[in-house]
């Protein structure tokens, strides 16, 4: 594709137009532009050359890059175009040389892109021809014959083309013509030629002038003064055996280097045939390079040179005799380039830190790699230094990318220190290195850890409200806010209640504390679920069991099961006077519900009427006679037990026993009922008693009433004249029956008494089980057999209407608080069966069985 474009200067107030031709190719674009133009000033429009959007430009932040880092363009990327960024002068950028221009590169990030853009800058005729000195003395001598020569000071032009140096011109003269050659650089110099010879009689001196011309428009010009002294005869001037001599050296030879040796003869004897020899001084300050011997024609180098600077000079020498006669020739030297330039390496981009999660052939950093030396001396080679997951990869002329080669892992390596070695071609070879220090940002990749599987914890019971338990501890291996670890409770119940109203978490440390004091008899382990979970984005999260395990503390005494402590009735154990030593009297049973040596229980004998007739189990509680029991001993006994837990402090109950020591219940019937009551009862508690008597014998006047009325009054034969809904409490201890009354005190007496509505006679059963004892435990109760018997009149009258089944029960029932006891009576099999209420002392219960009104009246030992 080639284009075509106009780009005008104002140069000397006239408008100059250049054309110049914009190649595109592969990444490459080339311009022209005059020299001296203004800042400013479009050089052409990159964005549309290279056929790419404007956007494009700013969103890759497109820049310049130069090599030796003077900026002489500028990129407009908001218009896509470039101008010049500051004065251009053809002659101090390029010199002599032909075509000028200047290169640099256009880059473009994400993705990366690189344009080669080469800016030649055309020549305007900005400089007039010069000379080096502005007079030329010579002396000539008359006998010198026509046709000789005499070279003339050589005029520079740093332009170039047509605007460099094109032509002289003599002055006017009658004795000299000019004759203009060119060197093999192109270079144009002049020669004053002997037309016709001296004649110092009539012309001692000459003064001629040397002008200078180029070729711009409008012509510019120099000028330079000859002198010219006319001797006296030196017919032969001198002459070198070559025109053209070659020589090289090696750059950064030292000071004094030998370079060759010219050689010129003159056939003239005597001092018109010494010759001297000399740099032309029309050559600027090549003579400060080089030097010559002026009587040997030796030269050697007088400083270093530079390949990268000069590759070749040519050296103008002169020969002259001592009758001013020269001649001259040129010395051609070479520059041989050395190794003494190491690789330059230029960062263009460096990306830091990146991602770990970054896949592999992620762009890290793009340099640039710049050899001076030339051939193999320039060739060089990039490698990475360390064994570290990064590749240099090649795509376009002396740049070089960094990428990752393998996935990164900030958590075994945070940073990289990548050295890049840069090693050229010479012998010796020369590198550089340059060091990137690249660090790796973190991703959330890491959950939390928790330092333990399961946490297990123990706590006392009865804990104080908000007390510490444990501290969970989790470590995440992220940094910054990825590693930033809250605890939360899951949500779980244990039992019906949700886990947070046992315990909390504390988000921050991971404290577990208990929300309410914890019961071990409620509750004895606590089994949750905490969650760690960190703080980037999405969270990362794991979980733990705790175990929360009630340690149990002595805070329940003991608790007395047998024999039941009441108030009302006294429960007495009866002991015969024929017992041997060891006879089991009673067993004295208690539980604890703590747990462990909390619920180990002692029994131990407080007090006794008699400490020599009764010992109590350490263990067991089993109340044992001693001794053998006399016909002296008391026959009411008074044992207080007290029972210890093994806790620390240790608690303990106190349980008191009665045991009547006799051979039959009569015995003792009388005894127990004027029982005096011990002192440790109060006052109130004997006004209570008075008072449930005079409610049962109200009650048993109250049952006689209602009967009498109900036999009176047919009509309410199934009226229920009382109900009794007390709770039932029995307890009958081990080893012992409560069916069939065979307890500690086996007796039961049964009384009936039958009467129906259509006959007056009776039916009188007496029931006896056991023996005759029976006994009577309710000191409130006066009554005797005989009294309760007579109570049967009542029914003797003629015409009864109801038929009544009276039951007169006495018996001493051990009870049992872990199951009700239901007694069957024979006396109500025609009936039902009944519960015995608990506490019920000499009352009566009316109840319908069959159509028929049944009234029970009953005398029960309570508890």
């Amino acid at each position: 594709m080639v284009k075509w474009r106009f780009c005008s200067e104002p140069t000397s107030q006239r408008i100059l137009l250049f054309f110049f031709l914009i190649h595109i190719a592969t990444g490459q674009i080339r311009y022209s532009i005059p020299e001296e133009m203004k800042k400013g000033s479009l050089i052409g429009n990159v964005a549309m050359d290279f056929g790419m959007d404007v956007q494009r430009l700013r969103s890759g932040r497109a820049r310049i890059v130069t090599g030796d880092g003077t900026q002489y363009t500028e990129l407009k990327t908001d218009k896509g175009i470039l101008v010049v960024n500051e004065r251009i002068d053809r002659e101090q950028l390029c010199g002599e040389l032909t075509p000028c221009s200047f290169s640099f590169d256009l880059i473009l990030e994400t993705p990366m892109e690189l344009h080669h853009v080469t800016v030649e800058v055309l020549d305007i005729n900005d400089n007039s021809p010069s000379f080096h000195q502005h007079d030329m003395k010579l002396t000539i001598g008359e006998s010198a014959i026509p046709g000789a020569r005499f070279v003339l000071p050589i005029a520079n032009d740093p332009d170039v083309g047509a605007n460099g140096l094109q032509d002289y011109h003599l002055s006017p003269n009658e004795n000299f013509i000019l004759n203009k050659h060119s060197n093999t650089d192109g270079r144009t110099y002049a020669e004053m030629v002997l037309k016709k010879p001296l004649d110092r009689e009539r012309n001692p001196s000459l003064t001629l002038k040397l002008i200078a011309v180029d070729g711009g428009t409008p012509q510019k010009s120099g000028t330079v003064n000859i002198d010219i002294t006319v001797l006296d005869a030196n017919d032969n001037s001198p002459v070198f055996n070559q025109s053209v001599y070659k020589a090289s050296v090696v750059e950064n030879a030292s000071k004094g280097t030998y370079i060759t040796t010219v050689n010129a003869t003159d056939a003239d004897i005597g001092s018109n045939g010494l010759i001297h020899y000399s740099i032309s001084k029309m050559q600027g300050n090549i003579d400060s390079i080089f030097e010559i011997n002026q009587t040997t024609g030796v030269i050697f180098l007088s400083q270093e040179v530079d390949f990268e600077k000069v590759k070749k000079y040519e050296i103008r020498i002169e020969a002259t005799d001592q009758g001013a006669l020269t001649d001259s020739s040129k010395v051609v030297v070479d520059v041989i380039d050395v190794n003494d330039n190491p690789p330059v390496i230029n960062v263009m981009s460096f990306t830091s830190p990146v991602s770990e999660d970054s896949p592999p052939g992620t762009t890290v950093g793009i340099i640039n790699v710049k050899d001076l030396d030339s051939g193999e001396n320039g060739q060089v080679n990039c490698r990475i230094e360390q064994n570290a997951p990064f590749k240099i990869k090649s795509n376009l002329r002396n740049y070089y990318t960094l990428v990752t080669d393998t996935v990164l892992d900030r958590e075994s390596v945070s940073d990289y220190n990548i050295t890049v070695v840069v090693t050229d071609a010479g012998i010796p070879p020369l590198s550089t290195k340059r060091t990137f220090h690249l660090k790796v940002s973190d991703v959330n990749d890491n959950s939390p850890v928790f330092s333990q599987a399961v946490y297990s914890a123990f706590i006392a019971e009865n804990n104080p409200p908000g007390v510490s338990v444990l501290r969970l501890v989790a470590k995440d291996p992220d940094e910054n806010q990825n590693a930033r670890i809250s605890f939360f409770l899951e949500d779980s119940n244990i039992g019906s209640s949700s886990v947070s109203e046992y315990v909390s978490v504390n988000a921050e440390s991971g404290v577990i504390h208990a929300v309410r004091s914890f019961d071990y008899e409620q509750i004895k382990q606590l089994q949750l679920v905490v969650k760690a979970q960190d703080g980037g984005s999405p969270p990362l999260s794991s979980n733990v069991t705790v175990k929360i395990l009630i340690q149990d503390q002595n805070d329940n005494p003991p608790q007395v099961l047998y024999p039941v402590q009441s108030g009302g009735s006294v429960v007495a154990e009866m002991v015969p006077r024929s017992a041997d030593v060891g006879y089991l009297v009673t067993k004295v049973v208690a539980v604890d519900v703590d747990s462990g040596q909390n619920a180990w229980l002692s029994y131990k004998l407080q007090k006794a009427t008699d400490r020599a007739l009764f010992e109590v189990g350490l263990q067991n509680g089993e109340i044992r006679t001693i001794r053998q029991v006399t016909d002296k001993d008391a026959v009411k006994q008074r044992l207080t037990v007290i029972v210890e837990d093994n806790g620390q402090p240790s608690r303990s109950a106190t349980v008191i026993v009665n045991v009547a020591v006799a051979d039959s219940f009569p015995e003792v019937l009388s005894e127990f009922t004027d029982f005096p009551h011990d002192k440790e009862y109060n006052d109130n508690l004997t006004f209570y008693l008075v008072l449930a008597l005079a409610v049962v014998s109200f009650l048993f006047i109250t049952c006689l009433v209602v009967i009498i009325s109900v036999k009176i009054y047919r009509w309410r034969q199934s009226r229920i004249l009382y109900h009794s809904n007390l709770p039932v409490i029995p307890y009958y201890p081990p080893r012992y029956s409560d069916t069939l009354g065979t307890g500690t005190l086996q007796h039961v007496y049964n009384y009936e008494v039958c009467r129906t509505t259509d006959s007056r006679k009776s039916d009188c059963k007496f029931g006896r089980a056991g023996s005759e004892n029976v006994l009577i435990m309710d000191p409130g109760s006066t009554g005797t057999m005989q009294r309760i018997q007579n109570e049967k009149s009542i029914l003797d009258e003629p015409d009864s209407p109801l038929e009544f089944c009276f039951v007169l029960n006495f018996s001493f029932f051990m009870l049992n608080p872990l199951r009700d006891a239901v007694v069957q009576s024979n006396a109500l099999q025609p009936c039902q069966h009944y519960c015995i209420p608990h506490r019920l002392n000499l009352e009566g219960e009316a109840f319908s069985c069959r159509g028929k009104t049944v009234v029970w009246l009953l005398v029960k030992i309570t508890d």
